[in-house]
Formats: structure tokens, sequence, C-alpha cells
């Protein structure tokens, strides 16, 4: 899909000529990774809600503060521990036509992401996830181990962490479909809402409360704040370090890396259900899911 360039000029790494790029990264060594999702938002909401604010995100902070949005990952942890008995709730038995990934393979992934943006000369990297609930603090944990070893600082953040005192995030509630009519209207349809009641349409399909208090305007003063204190993050970021960042990373390295986080897996907090959750009802197509981790490779613990 191609993205209007705008007055900034072109900020995405696949529409940059090689001169492009080098020059734009010359002017500000930063990358912004989005990452999202698609998973239901209600019967009344486009599936990719997730990916959108969180692309919307990225190339706004690259025209104003400077820097380059790399490629969007579309995939993210779903599925797996807490998820488990969540869909259960909000989903049931229905499909939820989902992009999700377990966690022992997304993490794995993310690392060379990370070290995809190093080689390319990034000096700093800002990975914002329109996609949260418990998985930034995985892909924290996972920033932080680049980090020491990379010495390039990567900044995660979910796009309601932004905010965190200002607006309080949901799913597919008055927060998120809010933000979507602000940022693409014709992908709200409220007319849709009686869908629910349909089972053969799927069901409520994880719709929020109070969706029906949703507005544009109140999305664009929350995603405007998002915004302003994603490049107020940027602008405070150094990027002269006091050690020069690794110029090549070597398979080994990463790999390396990913087996000191695999044996810290039994503390993902994607690993396993909340200590407050209900247990997966047996049978359910979510079930599965709940403890993959431990069923498949042993509880990890240390």
């Amino acid at each position: 899909m191609t993205r209007s360039s705008g007055s900034g000029g072109k900020v995405w790494w696949a529409e940059l000529l090689p001169w492009e790029f080098k020059q734009r990264l010359a002017e500000c060594p930063v990358a912004y990774l989005p990452l999202g999702l698609c998973e239901p938002h209600g019967q009344i909401a486009a599936l990719g809600l997730d990916t959108i604010k969180a692309e919307w995100l990225c190339e706004q902070a690259a025209r104003q503060a400077g820097g380059i949005v790399a490629p969007t990952m579309g995939y993210h942890i779903h599925e797996s521990g807490y998820h488990a008995r969540w869909l259960e709730d909000t989903v049931g038995e229905h499909n939820p036509h989902m992009t999700g990934m377990p966690p022992h393979v997304y993490l794995h992934f993310f690392l060379y992401q990370l070290r995809a943006l190093v080689h390319a000369g990034f000096k700093a990297i800002f990975v914002i996830s329109g996609h949260s609930g418990g998985n930034q603090f995985d892909l924290r944990r996972a920033a932080a181990a680049f980090t020491r070893l990379s010495s390039v600082p990567v900044y995660v953040a979910s796009d309601p962490e932004l905010v965190t005192g200002q607006y309080e995030g949901d799913h597919a509630g008055k927060y998120e479909i809010s933000q979507l009519m602000y940022l693409r209207p014709e992908l709200v349809d409220l007319a849709r809402d009686h869908l629910h009641d349909i089972d053969e349409a799927g069901g409520a399909l994880a719709i929020g409360d109070n969706a029906r208090e949703a507005s544009a305007e109140l999305g664009e003063h929350i995603m405007q704040a998002c915004l302003r204190q994603l490049i107020q993050e940027v602008e405070r970021v150094p990027l002269g370090q006091d050690k020069p960042a690794r110029s090549m990373m070597t398979y080994e390295m990463i790999e390396g890396l990913w087996q000191q986080l695999w044996q810290e897996r039994a503390d993902w907090v994607t690993s396993q259900p909340h200590e407050d959750q209900l247990p997966v009802t047996p049978g359910s197509q979510w079930k599965q899911a709940e403890r993959a981790l431990h069923q498949l490779f042993g509880s990890g613990e240390r």
C-alpha cells in the first residue's frame, strides 16, 4: 500500500530511494517500528485498528521529529497465556480472524527486527505497539537485553501508555473506537452493531461496553496527546552514545541473546494466565494456548 508523502516528504523506509534514506538517516538516525494486529473490535470496526493507529503515530512522529518508519509488523502475540481466557470470554468459539502469534516465535523474530535496524545505521529505535494489555512488558524485556548488547537505545510503548493519566485505554470501547473514528472514519460502521446478536455473524466479537460513546473529536484528542508524548520521547533520546553502536551483530550474538531470554520464559507476561483469571473451559478452542509454552517446552522455571 502506497502512503502519501505529505508536506514533510517521504518517511517510510519502503518508499525511500537509497540517497533519500541516507539523507534522512544523517539528519536524524531514529527508526520507528509500528507493531499491530488484526483482531476483532466488535462488529462495527475494522480488524486492523491496532495496526492503523501504530502506523499513524510513527508516521506523524517521523514527519515532525525526523527519522524513518520501518516496515510494519502486522502480527502480534495473542491466544497464549492471559489472552486465552479473555478470548473465551469476549469471542467465545467464533473465528476472530486474527493475526496472533505465540510469544516464543514473536519475541525471537523481534530481536532480529532490532538487529536489522541497527545494521541499517539507526542509533535509536522507537517501537510503538497499537496492541497492548501486557505484551509490551515482554517486548521491553527483549528490548532491554538487546540494548545492553548493542548500545542502541530501544524505547517500547503501547499507545495507551503514552497518555497515562490523561486517557484510559480499552479494547474496542470508547477509547479505541474514537481513535479509529478520527483516523479512518470510513472503517467504523455503527449501523452494524446489531450483528452482535446474530450468532452466525460471529457474536459480539470483543466489543467494549461503552463503544457507542466514542467520537472522532475524542479520538483526535487522544491521538494528538499520544503523538505529543512520543515526540517528547524522541527529542530527549541521546543519539551520541558513550559507546559506539555495534556495526555488525552476528546471528550467533542474537541467538545467544535469545537463549538468555528463553531461560526467563517462566517470567514472560504472555506465557501464562493472570493469577486472578479463571481457567479456560475444557474443550474451548483457546484451551490449547492457555499454557502453551509449558505444555510444549516445560515450565522454564529456574
